[in-house]
């Protein structure tokens, strides 16, 4: 065997196996993506988007974007307890894990409504 074409029987199977490496760690990569939380912004007294759609056991996270005031998230209808005071870039996070409307306002401002509509 010629040691050329050696070298380039090596290069195409180095190249083969980067090319999966690549694919599986591309599946992989997109597999944590649909895990990260879906945010909700805090801003100018609104929750943005106001009405969202997501899967059964997806997560959910506030995130307050005002600069100087505070907001909270409560499933009122739901019976759930109101959360803690959401400061200038705190968040919350929830995980949905049964498919409803989910309609939620802000504790001390409650012309602030949303709707999560699990799916």
């Amino acid at each position: 065997m010629n040691f050329k074409i050696f070298i380039r029987l090596i290069a195409c199977v180095i190249f083969i196996l980067s090319v999966i490496s690549c694919r599986s760690t591309g599946a992989n990569f997109n597999s944590q993506l649909s895990e990260s939380p879906i945010e909700v912004t805090l801003l100018k007294f609104e929750f943005i988007p106001k009405t969202l759609h997501i899967k059964v056991g997806q997560t959910v996270r506030w995130i307050n974007k005002e600069k100087r005031q505070y907001h909270s998230v409560w499933f009122k209808q739901q019976g759930e307890q109101e959360s803690d005071y959401l400061f200038p870039e705190d968040s919350l996070e929830k995980k949905f894990v049964t498919p409803g409307s989910y309609p939620y306002r802000c504790g001390p401002h409650p012309e602030m409504i949303g709707t999560i509509l699990v799916e």
